[in-house]
């Protein structure tokens, strides 16, 4: 049973339980699941407005964002989310860039540099890998089919 405040509500069959929130874009009601917390009509407005920056973005490559997001209508800080989510970059040539989340260097889209990924990726294997393989190693011993001599 799902308690009040919960993120995630469930009902009495154990099924995920819509939940209503208020559009942060319209103000109207809707059924929320996941993802952004707006509703459909204002994701589907969003998405039509991504696809005409994009393209203003490939007709004028040496435009920035402050251009960008003027010519279209669209706030500086959607154009920057775009860009974090790899959905959105500029040519070299617009000068446009983010800073790496972690070391701060300039990049074109995404939160982190090359260097920082391959940084962050090499710590997450070496943090998991020596574990999962134990678990890996248990779990086939556990499985394997055994006989018994007669």
């Amino acid at each position: 049973m799902a308690v009040p405040g919960d993120k995630i509500n469930y009902n009495e069959l154990g099924v995920r339980a819509m939940e209503v929130r208020t559009c942060k874009s319209c103000k109207r009601l809707f059924n929320y699941l996941s993802g952004a917390p707006i509703c459909g009509a204002c994701k589907d407005k969003l998405e039509a407005k991504f696809l005409e920056v994009r393209e203003y973005v490939r007709e004028n490559p040496k435009e920035g964002i402050n251009e960008v997001a003027e010519a279209n209508e669209v706030s500086t800080n959607q154009i920057r989310r775009w860009i974090r989510e790899e959905r959105l970059s500029f040519s070299e040539e617009s000068g446009v860039g983010l800073d790496c989340e972690n070391c701060g260097r300039l990049i074109r889209s995404g939160r982190y540099c090359e260097s920082c990924k391959s940084k962050l990726n090499s710590e997450m294997s070496n943090m998991y890998g020596s574990e999962d393989s134990v678990v890996a190693r248990k779990h086939r011993e556990a499985a394997r089919m055994r006989f018994l001599d007669k």
